[in-house]
């Protein structure tokens, strides 16, 4: 078992494969963190904290005279609120007194095998092959009864420990739950650790910050309603000489879709507390007596391997242990073509069957019809939420066109965006009380759409039956399920006025249960998620989508930093990557090239490319089939970094057992009469030969991955090359 007690120590140890977490229920029953690192044996790790007289830091009432132990001080589970704790505090709840306090102690713990699900949102499973154990500890606030139950799931083999908690009023008042970190993780000593963030906008998402730990609160989160293109719920802290392929890294992946928080703060004493949750913005939760809050899961990984390590870890833990959905590993996911940059709205059933008979040529095989098929949706301004076919524009009827379709030997897809609605729309002129509006003022446009009240259970109910009307109508292989604006306005028509501040988390709450009764109970339709792009790429999403769109902005080259940024945590069989009109300069071959970093598809009018460029696009969706194992399968290593100053952007795929691996190269900056460049793979068995695209070279794993490979220089500018190895038996 993973999960060890030592009660004469009062030490809880839980330990993977490769490393350690320890606790210890320590002086006056305060759940102190001890330890999170490389496997150590069960032994009492609380000999590293000394304690001392800190000088006006608080004590605790029981301690009497001695001043020695100070919660200001003292590295903790999950932390205390105005108990003497000045740095960030995990919880603030406003007591039924109106006191706003909460001093939890320990009063239970319990052992349970397997690993423990969350009911009012997803979290990630354990399958037949782990050996997965659940540890829950309950702190008490004796004065008010509140609880805090910390849980705690643990993966051996994967290495992965995951973090939930549940808040529950066992006294006889309402609470106001104000603030809660799913996990608090304090360092002894962090004066030296690096945070590394994934900030970005629409267009480029995910970009990469490594800044130093200072004497601040450093925040990462955001307040949009949705975890949003400017962060991503995804941190790293790491030793300051971390690199690729050596040193310390702990990460942190938040699994939920909304506002969220997370904080780093470096204390007075160089110790470095680490907060995950629910952002504390316009929230206030009512808890009654006798009811529970269960907050999102964090999902932690810890290595001595350096960020490429880290990344393996989540890759693999995420392709395994995340999403259901049978596109993940037991059915091959085809190569697509989407009717938006093609015609955008400007469409009709013939032209749709038009574009899929020549992508048809190109090696594709799902047509996905994207914005502008139903209600009266010629642009932007009217007919979402009208979730019925336009006669006008598929006269045909969705079921015949999708024939017509399957007729050609390919699959069809469509596009929705549950979640929003226009003005100009059956739907609002019906309900506007169904849409996110604060009384007496005016409502806050984006892209011309106004949010639905995804709180409301007729919402969903209407959503539910709407969207799998449609759904079950035709032969529907692939859908795009899309959100294309941040949330303003934050009121429900539904809510009393003291409930206002539960309203952006019941959003969430109501959207994860649209899309349990419309994803899971389709599970041979292939979902995308999108959010404008990727402003919505997060675990939870990814729990329900196999795949998510990385990004609006199809620019192979910019399109390098966000592959880039994103690969840090999410497989690259989550990646959406196609092919587009955008890099006007960029040559087809390497825009495949960087789409083959992804699912792959196409973004385009297939019926305005030649002959030749059909042939081209033949020839690189045929490499992608060839490919798609390694892609999908393998190892991924950042052989370079794209912020950084250099003539070309490299990567590469290796499959686990080291027998073939796909490296990849794009030349963006050709400077005149410059060195040779070389790239050095990695991964690669070293004493193993390998054949260089089907035997125009053989050379070792060793030379391949310290030599490296000289990259052509008399080439056009953007040229991209991809070297397919194989092991030699």
């Amino acid at each position: 078992m993973g999960i060890k007690v030592n009660e004469f120590q009062k030490t809880i140890t839980l330990h993977t494969q490769n490393t350690s977490y320890q606790m210890k229920i320590g002086n006056l029953d305060y759940l102190i963190h001890l330890y999170y690192g490389p496997t150590i044996p069960d032994v009492d790790l609380s000999y590293q904290i000394k304690q001392y007289d800190r000088g006006f830091s608080g004590n605790p009432y029981e301690s009497r005279n001695a001043r020695t132990f100070s919660l200001d001080a003292q590295p903790q589970e999950f932390s205390t609120q105005q108990q003497g704790d000045f740095r960030a505090a995990s919880i603030e709840v406003v007591n039924g007194d109106g006191s706003y306090s909460f001093n939890g102690r320990v009063v239970d713990y319990k052992i349970k095998k397997g690993k423990y699900c969350l009911e009012t949102m997803p979290s990630v499973f354990a399958t037949e092959s782990d050996t997965a154990d659940t540890l829950e500890v309950t702190l008490e606030d004796a004065v008010t009864g509140v609880q805090v139950i910390l849980i705690y799931g643990v993966f051996e083999e994967a290495d992965m420990i995951t973090r939930a908690v549940k808040v529950k009023n066992t006294g006889t008042k309402s609470i106001q739950l104000q603030k809660i970190m799913s996990t608090c993780l304090d360092f002894l000593n962090g004066s030296k650790m690096d945070l590394i963030s994934f900030p970005g906008r629409y267009g480029q998402e995910r970009q990469v910050e490594r800044q130093p730990m200072t004497h601040h609160i450093h925040t990462i989160g955001s307040v949009r309603g949705t975890s949003s293109h400017q962060q991503n719920p995804f941190v790293i802290l790491c030793d300051r000489d971390v690199s690729e392929d050596y040193g310390n890294c702990y990460g942190f992946s938040l699994m939920y879709s909304g506002n969220f928080l997370a904080e780093a703060e470096l204390d007075q004493y160089d110790q470095i507390r680490f907060g995950m949750g629910i952002h504390p913005k316009q929230f206030s939760f009512e808890i009654k007596p006798g009811e529970v809050f269960e907050g999102p899961e964090v999902v932690m990984a810890f290595t001595t391997k350096g960020l490429t390590g880290l990344t393996h870890l989540y890759h693999d833990f995420y392709r395994k242990n995340l999403c259901k959905s049978k596109f993940v590993k037991d059915v091959r996911r085809p190569v697509l073509i989407n009717s938006w940059e093609a015609a955008f709205m400007d469409f009709d059933d013939v032209k749709l069957v038009e574009i899929a008979k020549a992508a048809k040529e190109m090696g594709v095989e799902l047509l996905v019809m994207d914005d502008g098929w139903f209600g009266k949706r010629d642009d932007d301004n009217s007919g979402l939420g009208d979730w019925y076919v336009n006669e006008k524009k598929i006269k045909c009827g969705l079921h015949k066109l999708v024939e017509q379709i399957n007729d050609l030997g390919m699959k069809f897809g469509i596009w929705f965006e549950p979640e929003m609605v226009s003005e100009d729309s059956d739907l609002y002129r019906t309900h506007p009380e169904w849409t996110m509006e604060i009384p007496g003022r005016p409502a806050v446009r984006s892209r011309n759409q106004l949010v639905l009240d995804m709180s409301r259970e007729e919402v969903q109910d209407y959503l539910i039956k709407e969207v799998n009307s449609i759904l079950n109508d035709a032969n529907i292989y692939y859908v795009k399920w899309d959100i294309n604006r941040s949330l303003a306005d934050i009121w429900s028509n539904a809510q009393p006025a003291e409930k206002q501040g539960e309203v952006y988390h019941r959003y969430i709450l109501g959207l994860y249960r649209v899309m349990d009764q419309i994803i899971k109970t389709h599970p041979d339709i292939l979902f995308e998620g999108c959010s404008g792009g990727g402003g919505r790429y997060d675990p939870a999403m990814l729990s329900y989508y196999p795949q998510y769109w990385v990004s609006d902005n199809n620019h192979p080259i910019d399109r390098l930093k966000l592959h880039y940024g994103t690969s840090f945590v999410y497989p690259i069989s989550t990646m959406g990557a196609h092919i587009s009109d955008s890099g006007k300069f960029v040559p087809l071959r390497t825009k495949a090239v960087v789409a083959m970093c992804g699912t792959f598809g196409y973004e385009l009018d297939a019926t305005h490319l030649s002959k030749e460029e059909q042939k081209i696009c033949k020839e690189q969706s045929d490499l992608f089939r060839k490919y798609y194992h390694i892609i999908f399968e393998g190892d991924y290593y950042r052989l370079s970094n794209p912020f950084e100053v250099g003539n070309m952007t490299a990567w590469q795929h290796v499959l686990k057992d080291k027998s073939e691996s796909l490296l990849s190269v794009v030349v963006t900056n050709l400077t005149c009469n410059g060195p040779q460049e070389y790239v050095k793979a990695k991964g690669l068995d070293p004493m193993a030969f390998y054949s260089i695209n089907d035997g125009e070279a053989i050379y070792s794993g060793a030379a391949l991955m310290n030599a490296g490979i000289p990259i052509d220089r008399e080439i056009p500018e953007y040229t991209a090359f991809q070297f397919h190895m194989k092991k030699i038996d």
